[in-house]
């Protein structure tokens, strides 16, 4: 059986305003010849189909008309879907009789009470694997088993879940069909992008050990953390990473999907190959100047001289600046060296240099850069500024208080 792990689609994101459907698009008649000639089996996509839990209706059609033409190309394709935490578990499973008559199997949440829900079964030409399909599990998913002598503990309650799902899957696999493992969530050493990846959990608790993935499973498919890479050092247990960079700090990765293949001999063994093939770049992500910063004029003949020409759909482009290289007309020097240019203007990053006691750090001044920093991170800033406790560390009450109040607002969201 042939497979092919993909995941992180952010279908519908808005990329510092400029929309990226023609970017998707590029992507799925890439993979759509993909599939065909690699002969695909099933086709994975582990998680965050969509960028936000309310995805536009363009890009749910967009999905719609992929898992169509998928279908009409391979028509002996299954695919297997799980939410991500960006995603809506109710508007997926919404679409699921639909997707359905397209071999199309989706699991948006897991419930303890029929773990068997999220274990599917795939039988496509003479070929049989048995596919633990879990998706991105919410505290109150796995409330009820997540009970420690040290009280409630997320980590425990993944394993849990993990392990129900893997008990039910080992009793159903009587053929000793290829067992592989999905998840949505971030696995402890796992490379996480710096500002577009959503901690999933407050406390400390959102890296989940490799463990919880069981030693039977032949593979391990991930999704959530962008950068394409291997867990616990297993050529096995892998993140496959975003199709298109979501974020600038992604710029300089090499995004891929992962090809894996499962050979049973004459003893029952199976044997896995996994292959990574490379997704071409149908938009570069661009930040000027390359290195430090530069005088404002020196900037804008760096812009003028950037050939775009060559580039079917226009380039990103952010530029940083110093904030006293910042007077009245910078604005207009910028605006101008950009005329004409075939460009997505991503804006400016205003960097300030610190006092002479952190002389080696800098402070960005861009008001979008507040999202890179997740809740936890601004409580211990707020009690650090603060003149009445400084010096003083967040009690963990208050920790536990903002985690509740953050799932509580995350699953309303998904409603």
């Amino acid at each position: 059986m042939k497979v092919l792990h993909t995941s992180d689609w952010h279908l519908g994101q808005q990329f510092y305003e400029h929309d990226r459907r023609v970017e998707h698009q590029a992507f799925f008649t890439w993979l759509l010849a993909t599939l065909v000639k690699q002969q695909i089996d099933l086709l994975l996509v582990a998680g965050d189909i969509y960028h936000t839990a309310t995805p536009s209706a363009n890009a749910e059609n967009q999905l719609y008309q992929f898992i169509k033409d998928a279908k009409k190309q391979c028509p002996a394709l299954h695919v297997i879907i799980i939410a991500g935490n960006h995603d809506s578990a109710n508007r997926i499973l919404a679409a699921q009789p639909l997707l359905a008559q397209f071999d199309t199997h989706v699991v948006g949440r897991f419930d303890v009470a029929t773990p068997n829900e999220a274990v599917i079964t795939i039988n496509t030409n003479g070929k049989h694997a048995v596919i633990v399909a879990m998706p991105f599990l919410r505290a109150s998913d796995v409330s009820s088993i997540s009970q420690t002598q040290n009280g409630p503990s997320y980590a425990q309650g993944v394993a849990k879940a993990y392990e129900l799902a893997l008990e039910h899957a080992a009793h159903i696999n009587e053929q000793h069909s290829p067992l592989i493992v999905m998840g949505h969530l971030h696995a402890k050493g796992g490379d996480i992008s710096s500002d577009s990846e959503r901690n999933l959990v407050i406390g400390g608790e959102e890296s989940i050990s490799a463990n919880v993935f069981g030693k039977q499973a032949n593979y391990v498919a991930l999704g959530h953390l962008h950068k394409a890479q291997q867990v616990a050092k297993s050529d096995v247990i892998r993140y496959s990473g975003t199709p298109i960079p979501m974020s600038f700090s992604e710029r300089n990765y090499t995004h891929q999907v992962s090809i894996i293949e499962f050979i049973t001999d004459e003893k029952q063994h199976i044997s896995t190959t996994v292959n990574p093939l490379y997704i071409p770049r149908s938009a570069d992500v661009i930040i000027l100047p390359k290195g430090e910063c530069v005088p404002l004029s020196e900037l804008c003949e760096q812009i003028k001289v950037l050939d775009t020409t060559q580039n079917t759909i226009a380039p990103y482009l952010r530029v940083k600046l110093k904030s006293s290289d910042t007077d009245t007309t910078f604005r207009e020097q910028i605006e101008q060296a950009l005329e004409g240019k075939h460009i997505k203007f991503c804006g400016i990053e205003r960097v300030r240099e610190q006092s002479a006691n952190n002389e080696n750090d800098t402070v960005f001044e861009d008001l979008s850069e507040v999202e890179m920093l997740n809740p936890l991170n601004l409580l211990e800033q707020a009690f650090a500024n603060d003149k009445d406790m400084a010096g003083q560390s967040v009690p963990d009450e208050l920790k536990t208080l903002l985690s509740d109040v953050i799932n509580e607002l995350t699953e309303q969201e998904q409603l």
